[in-house]
């Protein structure tokens, strides 16, 4: 029993045995075909040559950014004042029809000399021209003078050496006694200094005011080298007062909206002649003005209640509660043109002047806005005559002109161009300097999409400002200087330009995150086992073959 019971327990070992080897050293798979390695080799380079060939051109061509070539050395250019020099080319016309021919060419180039000495602006450049004489006298007594011409002056022979110029025409009307005509034979004369001195004067104010455009431009350019013309007598003083103005002055535009209000606290008077007084009172100035700009004009008749100020006399402080234009209904702009306001209200209440109950004002103008007119008036006037808003419309008249950026001083014809060769300066450098402004915005931010449209719109503002530098002085100048400008503005504030600026790179790596990264994983690890498993087979080539040598 012994013995078969041994003989039992031997086979029983042994399996234990082979179930323990088996339990230790587990099956491995059988070993893969060639062609099955093959086979997922190519499935991982199929999907990377997916990605890598068409992927990611259409991801480049799809969220690529267009960016429009822009001359941006060009335009800096502009920005610094390299690009154009302002100069103002004005032609002075001189009628002499009581000299000579000989002496008055000679008086002529005497008055140029003493002219260029004085002339401490080389941006205007004045240049005089002896006018042809007369055949009849009946047209020099009508005070004729050269339409071309800036400026022209009338030389008449006198008792003494006088100047005045006429207020409805740009004709500066010189009297000279006959001794102090200069002969052809002498190197100066007294009455060529004092004609280039009334010259001077005469342009003084447009010579301040360009001067300080340029100077302002130049401030405003981050290159401290743009070469502008300025005078060195521009003080302090006339900087602020200068400052003050363009503050107080409309932007310019091409055409303006008026508003003519009455505003009554009570309900009378509600009927007034104001066709017949713009008629009459402001028509004239806007007929002048409409070479530079175009007006339309609507009326309105408010009732509003009485002013909270209840004194006689309004100060500064009363004016704060008393002109609320956010609260009055006033008619809004019409056509996208700016509005100026003209209000009249009808109170008895006057306005102080320097806190001096004693000097007092019936009108405020309004900086940017517009003026208002109180006028006082009997309780019982339920009519408004256009001979009581006289004053007003006169008023509202000159109020225009100094809202408009006109100076001051002159003759209103005179006043009108220099406002137009001013409007032309600051509209090139406004448009120079917003070209500087786009091309710095286009190196700072390389991501901003530049569409063909902001090209065109650049090389349309570049041609204009080509053409009013070569026209300045003249009206094409203007028209090329507002035509430069507002293709400028246009280019700048392209739309799909200033919404891009607030895209910036963070939000695209947020969005590619959570896209890339399920699908990229796989693609790697599959990709680095791969290039595993190759660098595993060339070891064990190399191995197999150095053995072969070896035996």
């Amino acid at each position: 029993m012994g013995s078969q019971g041994a003989d039992l327990q031997a086979p029983a070992l042994a399996r234990a045995d082979d179930t323990t080897t088996t339990q230790q050293q587990p099956k491995m798979p059988p070993p893969e075909k060639p062609s099955d390695i093959l086979r997922r080799s190519y499935v991982v380079l199929s999907f990377w040559a997916i990605v890598l060939l068409l992927g990611l051109p259409i991801w480049w061509k799809t969220t690529s950014i267009y960016r429009a070539s822009l001359p941006l050395d060009a335009m800096l250019q502009w920005a610094d004042g390299k690009a154009c020099r302002p100069v103002f080319p004005l032609q002075i016309s001189i009628q002499a029809d009581a000299l000579p021919d000989a002496e008055a060419q000679h008086l002529v180039r005497l008055t140029q000399h003493a002219l260029d000495d004085l002339n401490d602006f080389s941006g205007h450049h004045l240049r005089l021209r002896l006018a042809p004489k007369h055949v009849d006298g009946e047209a020099a007594a009508l005070k004729a003078y050269d339409p071309d011409a800036a400026l022209t002056i009338q030389l008449t022979p006198g008792d003494a050496t006088t100047a005045s110029l006429n207020p409805h025409t740009p004709v500066l009307d010189i009297a000279y006694p006959p001794n102090s005509v200069p002969s052809t034979n002498t190197a100066s004369s007294a009455l060529a200094t004092y004609i280039a001195n009334e010259l001077r004067s005469t342009f003084a104010e447009e010579q301040t005011i360009i001067s300080y455009l340029l100077s302002a431009a130049s401030a405003g350019s981050p290159s401290p080298s743009a070469s502008v013309a300025r005078p060195a007598g521009l003080t302090p003083d006339m900087v602020e007062a200068l400052s003050k103005r363009t503050t107080r002055s409309l932007r310019y535009s091409p055409s303006y909206h008026l508003t003519f209000s009455l505003f009554t606290p009570v309900s009378v008077p509600n009927t007034w002649d104001i066709d017949a007084a713009i008629r009459e009172y402001v028509q004239p100035v806007l007929d002048i003005l409409s070479q530079i700009h175009n007006f339309t004009i609507d009326t309105q008749v408010q009732l509003y209640a009485t002013p909270g100020a209840q004194s006689q006399v309004l100060n500064k402080d009363d004016l704060a509660s008393f002109i609320n234009a956010a609260e009055w209904p006033l008619s809004p702009s019409i056509g996208g043109a700016p509005t100026v306001n003209f209000l009249t209200y009808i109170g008895n209440q006057t306005i102080g002047l320097d806190d001096t109950p004693e000097r007092t004002s019936h009108s405020w103008m309004i900086p940017q806005w517009g003026t208002v007119y109180l006028l006082p008036l009997p309780d019982t006037t339920t009519h408004v005559g256009s001979d009581v808003l006289k004053q007003p419309m006169l008023t509202f008249a000159g109020h225009l002109l100094s809202l408009l950026g006109t100076p001051h001083s002159g003759s209103l014809p005179l006043r009108l161009s220099t406002l137009s060769r001013i409007r032309s300066a600051d509209l090139l450098l406004r448009a120079s300097s917003t070209l500087g402004s786009l091309a710095r915005l286009s190196l700072a931010l390389p991501s901003i999409p530049i569409p063909q449209s902001v090209a065109d719109g650049v090389s349309k503002s570049m041609y204009h400002l080509e053409q009013a530098c070569a026209s300045l002085g003249g009206p094409e100048g203007l028209m090329h200087a507002r035509k430069a400008e507002a293709e400028a503005e246009t280019a700048f504030f392209e739309k799909s330009m200033v919404g891009q600026l607030y895209f910036p790179d963070e939000h695209k790596v947020a969005v590619y995150l959570p896209l890339l990264g399920p699908v990229g994983v796989p693609l790697i690890i599959g990709l680095v086992t791969e290039l595993r498993n190759w660098i595993k087979k060339r070891k064990q080539r190399a191995q197999e073959a150095k053995e072969k040598k070896t035996e």
